[in-house]
């Protein structure tokens, strides 16, 4: 039997970077029962396993830290319920941090929650041995090719861990990777009882996850209809209202900016979907072509009708490596021919590196002349002809790093040995950074073991 009718799932978080005033405005605008917040990324991950690898008790997301320790007073008073993936790589020591905020604020009884098994990269050459083979998804190479320069390794994990989790009496449950709507799956299958063969409903509340994961994307933020936007300073991030019959609605907080119609949750489903016909998850297949969305109200849209199907036999890996070197740098060019003063400023480093035995084949290099459309490029009608201002943007990459450092000190002396108008130079000399490439592969579920902690205090 369901714990309750209805359950009130928001989402505070669409990105590590996202607004921190959305989960602290969530908590005290309305009610709610749970509160999700999404940091992770495929970037992301890399990032936090080399802060691992130079602190042991880093990896993971500090501004979730910082926000329980903002909000945990209204948490414990509402008893609202958050799932979080801010545990990134290193989970434990998230939770730890967590565990003093609690000591700090004087709260006994709060229990926590850690959910792990995603993240391989320890065990990488382990699943290889046993067969795995990690084949890229896009290009069918051999994750050989690129062994060597793996810097983290983790599976999308599913909801049922996150489930296990609040059934054992988590009030907040901190995850490494997995899917981004399992953040909402999760409640709905601890308040609902959802079995794993409930492939409607599992879809249903895919569906749910999908359209509040990326936040206030789904209440009006970067919405093409934007002029009708209210109040967007204040606007409200989404939260569900979800039943057990599969069912939903999308709202937000009343008296908060931002609008909820049908073409604002269309705009959102369609973000990242893939096959409309088998949005692919670990829990479960949804289809994306079999509901309906009816406006339900002012800023209410009931969204019914799903159909799912049986997952795959495999998890989803995200595995990132060292891809080699990259510089970028920008430059400000004004006043008459602004254009055609850019193009030269752009030729003479290409022409000033060559002099100095040092030269980039064209798929290494990037020009952009941003101001006369070149963030449209091949869609706006013509190239602005004589903008009064532009910004030239060059960039390089290369596997080689002294390469690409030598080429972020041609940038500079543009200003006094170019065209006259140079007239910015933002961000300094630039330098090379890592470039972090993706390898999406597919894992068997058999060979991952999902382990769920629960502390309290």
């Amino acid at each position: 039997m369901p714990k309750q009718d209805t359950v009130l799932i928001a989402n505070g978080q669409g990105f590590w970077g996202d607004s921190i005033l959305a989960p602290v405005r969530l908590v005290n605008e309305g009610p709610l029962d749970y509160l999700t917040l999404d940091y992770l990324a495929e970037v992301t991950m890399s990032i936090m396993q080399k802060l691992r690898s130079r602190k042991p008790d880093a990896g993971y997301a500090t501004d979730f830290v910082r926000l329980i320790d903002r909000i945990l007073p209204q948490l414990v008073e509402k008893k609202i319920k958050v799932i979080a993936n801010a545990g990134g790589v290193n989970p434990q020591a998230c939770m730890a941090a967590v565990m003093e905020v609690i000591k700090k604020h004087g709260y006994k009884g709060v229990t926590v929650a850690i959910v792990e098994g995603d993240d391989i990269l320890a065990d990488l050459d382990t699943l290889i041995a046993s067969g795995e083979k990690f084949a890229n998804m896009d290009t069918g190479a051999a994750l050989a090719t690129v062994r060597q320069g793996v810097t983290s390794a983790n599976v999308y994990l599913g909801a049922f861990p996150i489930a296990e989790a609040l059934d054992r009496g988590a009030q907040i449950v901190i995850t490494g990777r997995g899917t981004d709507p399992g953040l909402v799956l999760g409640p709905m299958i601890h308040e609902f009882g959802w079995k794993k063969t409930d492939y409607d409903l599992l879809a249903a509340g895919t569906v749910a996850g999908h359209i509040v994961e990326c936040g206030a994307q789904c209440t009006g933020g970067n919405y093409t209809d934007w002029r009708h936007v209210p109040d967007m300073a204040r606007i409200g991030y989404p939260i569900i209202e979800a039943k057990a019959d599969g069912t939903f609605v999308i709202t937000k907080h009343a008296g908060t900016g931002g609008i909820v119609n049908e073409s604002s949750v269309a705009h959102q489903l369609a973000y990242e979907m893939g096959d409309p016909r088998a949005y692919l998850g670990p829990d479960c297949s949804a289809d994306f072509t079999s509901f309906q969305l009816s406006q339900a109200g002012p800023d209410r849209v009931l969204v019914q009708g799903v159909r799912g199907a049986a997952p795959t036999p495999t998890y989803k890996a995200s595995i990132s490596y060292m891809n080699g070197y990259k510089a970028l740098g920008e430059l400000t060019v004004s006043g008459p021919d602004a254009l055609d003063k850019a193009r030269l400023c752009a030729d003479i480093v290409w022409k000033r590196l060559a002099m100095d035995g040092c030269e980039f084949a064209p798929e290494e290099k990037l020009v952009e002349f941003v101001g006369a459309n070149v963030c449209h490029a091949g869609i706006a009608s013509a190239e602005r002809k004589d903008p009064g201002e532009v910004i030239l943007r060059m960039g390089v990459k290369s596997l080689d790093q002294k390469k690409v450092d030598r080429f972020g000190m041609e940038l500079v002396p543009l200003v006094t040995s170019g065209p006259p108008g140079v007239t910015g130079f933002a961000g300094g000399r630039p330098k090379a950074t890592e470039i972090i490439g993706f390898w999406p592969a597919l894992v068997s579920k058999t060979k991952i073991k999902t382990r769920v902690t629960v502390v309290t205090s």
